[in-house]
């Protein structure tokens, strides 16, 4: 019997007080708005620079679209379209100046001054042979020839680095 009296005496354990998510000092709650705030800089950094890269995006999708063009359809039509991609690239360069007027030596200059690994030296001929040159020799590349000529633009497609 002495039990079930002590049983009846005995009451819940009142619940300790709720904690607060809110730091208790003034120093975490500065440590964390900086945290926030450099983070917040970064994802902006991070959008402006992925906005700035929209073009070059674009012309990757497109160069794609070329090699896919170039299995499926004659190699003549889909490698003449290279040097207009690379030249409407550059014209999409951000800050860059006037490219529309480039042609030869100064269009390979360019190319080469902003390519972020060297490109070949005859690169500015072999995209006006594309742009000029007959059928006939555009359809007598070889496979390597062209894969060459299309790992560089996309070479230069991915590294160009813009001065912005």
């Amino acid at each position: 019997m002495s039990n079930a009296a002590n049983i009846a005496q005995l009451q819940n354990l009142p619940l300790p007080p709720a904690v607060s998510y809110f730091p208790q000092t003034w120093g975490w709650l500065a440590l964390l708005l900086l945290l926030f705030g450099f983070a917040l800089f970064y994802a902006g950094r991070a959008a402006w620079r992925w906005r700035l890269n929209r073009y070059r995006r674009a012309a990757l999708e497109e160069l794609a679209l070329i090699e896919s063009e170039l299995s499926a359809t004659t190699k003549r039509n889909a490698l003449r379209q290279l040097p207009d991609l690379l030249k409407r690239t550059a014209l999409s360069m951000p800050g860059q100046p006037d490219v529309a007027s480039l042609h030869g030596p100064a269009w390979q200059a360019f190319l080469q001054r902003c390519s972020a690994t060297p490109l070949p030296a005859d690169f500015g001929q072999q995209l006006a042979e594309l742009s000029y040159a007959p059928d006939a020799r555009l359809q007598a590349l070889s496979v390597k020839q062209v894969n060459d000529l299309l790992g560089v633009c996309r070479q230069w497609l991915e590294q160009h680095h813009v001065a912005a």
